[in-house]
């Protein structure tokens, strides 16, 4: 076990900048996890700890060792990609122990080490399979249980279950958060699945262009985002938006006014500002009660329903001219969360309102937030 900090870590190919300035410190034990739309420089800060590539600048440190210089297997990690990469013509028990015959360990040492990871991972019986007989996630689970025989100080894992479908993914994320619990040790997590993040993980650091946006725990990068684009990022669906100014009574745009004290709120009047609202957040009028503390009446009319199940997703237009966009929201678009009952039908025309103790307000200009309750 072991913590892992990043020190002003750049990276460069040529005149492009994967990863800038990163500064990021994972403690010893913690489930962190990467997590950013494809291309923000994710995999290079995972594969830069690795020892994978080489930083441009700055350094890497694995508990109090500067490892940036060393190579991959003097790091005392180990590795799990996308690519599962087993042996097809080795059965379960020579992939899983492949790594330690080759370090030439001793045969009693090799079976306990790999016995242990197999009853981790839920082997046991499989032993002599072979790849192309087992399933997608008993296969990913082999991949695994060969990292975990290195008894490594970090684990790193490299979208692992990407390739793998709906159900099973669902069902590793289960398995992996099993498996940081049985080791007790430090894993280091990368993918662009939110869900995985935010389920999965003890922090999660938001990177974007290969810059770091946010390092917190789960739910407040969901509650309190430090910026717009973490605002936007996380959550399924995503926050509602709309682009307006500081007036002297409070928030005013082209489709919704919102009341409040702007100095409470830090807010100048004529500032350009951004106002965010979950659609968990948003209330029928008839339903104001459940708000915490409801906001000024909006009128809009229902677009789009999509019956989800549990819940209704209803798209809302918030004016006569507003067209709805081929992304299914942009500026005049509201989208808020129904119980599966609720009498709401499409053309409808209703009136909701927003709980102020969950209205987000962001500053245009710098993108950074200003407020994450109206008061």
């Amino acid at each position: 076990m072991a913590s892992v900090t990043l020190d002003h870590i750049t990276k460069a190919y040529g005149n492009e900048i994967a990863v800038e300035d990163m500064n990021l410190e994972v403690r010893d034990s913690e489930f962190l996890t990467l997590v950013g739309p494809s291309g923000c420089g994710k995999s290079t800060t995972m594969q830069t700890i690795a020892g994978l590539t080489q930083p441009t600048e700055g350094s890497v440190y694995i508990g109090d060792r500067d490892v940036t210089n060393k190579p991959p297997k003097d790091r005392g990690i180990a590795m799990v990609f996308q690519n599962i990469a087993l042996f097809p013509h080795m059965d379960v028990y020579d992939n899983i122990s492949f790594g330690l015959r080759l370090r030439k360990y001793d045969q009693t040492e090799i079976e306990k080490r790999v016995d242990r990871a197999a009853e981790i991972v839920q082997l046991e019986g499989m032993m002599d399979r072979m790849p192309s007989e087992m399933s997608g996630g008993q296969r990913q689970r082999v991949a695994i249980a060969r990292a975990i025989v290195r008894e490594p100080d970090v684990f790193l894992m490299d979208e692992p279950l990407a390739n793998l479908d709906a159900e099973l993914r669902i069902h590793m994320r289960t398995q992996l958060q099993r498996l940081h619990r049985e080791l007790d040790t430090t894993i280091i997590y990368v993918t662009h699945d939110q869900a995985q993040a935010m389920t999965m993980s003890d922090r999660i650091a938001v990177i974007n262009n290969g810059n770091l946006q946010q390092v917190d725990p789960p739910l407040t990068c969901y509650n309190t985002p430090d910026n717009l684009f973490v605002a936007r990022f996380i959550g399924s669906p995503a926050m509602n938006f709309f682009h307006g100014e500081g007036a002297e009574d409070g928030f005013d745009s082209e489709y919704i006014q919102m009341e409040f004290d702007p100095d409470a709120n830090d807010v100048d009047v004529g500032q350009d500002i951004v106002l965010g609202i979950r659609p968990e957040d948003v209330y029928l009028e008839r339903n104001r009660s459940e708000a915490t503390r409801p906001s000024n009446t909006i009128t809009a009319k229902v677009d789009v329903l999509e019956p989800m199940g549990d819940e209704v997703f209803s798209y809302l237009v918030l004016g006569s001219d507003v067209e709805a966009s081929a992304e299914g929201r942009g500026e005049g678009q509201l989208l808020l969360s129904l119980d599966p009952q609720t009498p709401v039908e499409e053309g409808q025309d209703i009136e909701v309102v927003f709980d102020q103790d969950n209205v987000h307000l962001f500053d245009s200009a710098s993108e950074q937030a200003i407020t994450h309750r109206i008061v």
